[in-house]
């Protein structure tokens, strides 16, 4: 490959420790996570400790190539600001951070200005989790503007996962229009497989806004590699916003459970309905101006066993 690429979405954590709605979620053995009440593989078997650590994450992003990764967070996993911090200072040039707040119970403010004044690079609001026995939390609260602005003032990108359709599409634009210079990511391509997923990819059309494809290998799980129904999808969102607006994300660890990692982007590198340049765009140039990483590895192929 002539270009370099860079994973827009992805996580790390030393252990799981987390509930929702009064459901557990924790580590287990060989790979396996207690989850809300069932138990599931959430990481390949091999990793048996429950550790998905940077270190691990490196050495399959060496392997595939990817020279950089964006590390967001999820409620489902709890917060790892404290690993995430010390990965970022130990890999300057292979990690940006996401710091994440408790959105759903005031007072998150003070926490949000702390990460912003600590050095995390963005802040991610799971917003598809923000249901809480009193309603949905408003993206549009004073107390939410009021950290956009901050974000926006200190040039800090928000990495925001939306309800399913265009539920929270409105909220965001009313962001948009307050915080024009907030850079703003839409994870998993707008939950693609989900009625009216094309409402968030038209987010894009503002300057401020991308769309990454975080776990558009689990939406399209059922298809399974490779993925031809995610490249159709990935060929009409370019269609709607331009290329040049959309960014690869692998969801790693998850996403591993079925597929190896360089899988994750090799059915787009490998597809014959993208362009070079589509390609080169979408898997790592968007990425690198809109997050703004400087110093980018280069990852010579080493070649397989199995490979003459």
């Amino acid at each position: 490959m002539e270009y370099k690429i860079i994973d827009a979405h992805a996580h790390l954590w030393l252990r799981q420790n987390s509930e929702m709605h009064g459901l557990r979620i924790h580590t287990l053995p060989n790979g396996r996570s207690e989850f809300m009440g069932e138990i599931r593989q959430m990481l390949p078997p091999f990793m048996i400790d429950g550790r998905n650590s940077a270190e691990v994450f490196l050495s399959n992003m060496n392997y595939a190539q990817v020279s950089a990764a964006v590390i967001t967070q999820e409620y489902i996993d709890g917060s790892q600001n404290a690993y995430l911090w010390k990965v970022a200072q130990q890999y300057p040039d292979r990690f940006m951070v996401c710091g994440l707040c408790e959105f759903r119970r005031p007072g998150y403010g003070k926490e949000v200005a702390r990460l912003i004044t600590q050095g995390f690079h963005g802040i991610k609001i799971p917003a598809q989790r923000l249901y809480i026995p009193e309603g949905w939390v408003r993206l549009t609260s004073p107390e939410m503007m009021a950290a956009f602005h901050l974000m926006e003032e200190e040039d800090v990108f928000l990495s925001i996962d939306l309800a399913d359709g265009a539920q929270q599409v409105g909220e965001l634009e009313e962001i948009v229009a307050e915080c024009p210079r907030l850079r703003i990511a839409v994870g998993h391509f707008g939950m693609v497989t989900r009625p009216h997923w094309k409402e968030q990819i038209k987010l894009a059309r503002h300057p401020n806004v991308r769309i990454e494809s975080g776990g558009i290998t689990w939406l399209f799980n059922e298809e399974f590699y490779p993925f031809k129904g995610a490249v159709r999808a990935i060929r009409q969102a370019a269609e709607l916003v331009g290329m040049e607006k959309l960014m690869w994300g692998s969801d790693y660890p998850r996403t591993i459970t079925a597929i190896t990692y360089r899988m994750s982007f090799d059915f787009i590198s490998k597809s014959t309905e993208l362009t070079d340049e589509e390609k080169r765009l979408f898997l790592g140039e968007n990425a690198r101006t809109f997050y703004g990483f400087k110093r980018l590895v280069d990852l010579p192929y080493i070649k397989n066993m199995s490979e003459e």
